[in-house]
């Protein structure tokens, strides 16, 4: 199985609630385009603290994860963005790791949110259940 890939939008919240609020413009609101890695064995979105400082996402807590291989490594979790693939969208507080790394990886999730799935055949992103975003309430 080789390596799948998405297209996200990153939307920085507390920006997107500024503009909506009036006190910035809506130009103002910080985002990026990203093509993440869509990694199944990670549960939540993951950025390098390059794209943290680029949206302009405050620190919201410390936390401690493991990494490939078993590896634990302090890291910090930013203040939620709001990503978006296609039509679809949800809202999230990365995990931000440091070091040399510019990957963006996103995990199961949001991958879960948006009701998405790896097509592992044409190593792309399909809905789960079709073209229809299904949200579960309980």
């Amino acid at each position: 199985m080789g390596e799948t890939r998405a297209k996200l939008t990153l939307v920085n919240v507390r920006d997107k609630m500024l503009a909506g609020a009036g006190v910035i413009k809506e130009s103002q609101i910080r985002t990026a385009e990203v093509n993440a890695v869509v990694d199944t064995g990670a549960t939540p979105l993951v950025i390098p603290e390059t794209l943290r400082v680029r949206l302009g996402l405050d620190i919201a807590k410390s936390a401690s994860v493991t990494l490939t291989g078993g590896k634990h490594e302090d890291c910090t979790v930013a203040d939620p963005i709001e990503i978006f693939w296609n039509d679809r969208d949800t809202i999230s507080r990365p995990v931000v790791l440091s070091g040399e790394t510019d990957e963006v990886l996103v995990g199961v999730y949001p991958l879960e949110e948006m009701d998405l799935m790896v097509d592992v055949v044409h190593q792309c992103l399909v809905g789960a259940h079709g073209d229809e975003w299904v949200r579960y309430v309980r």
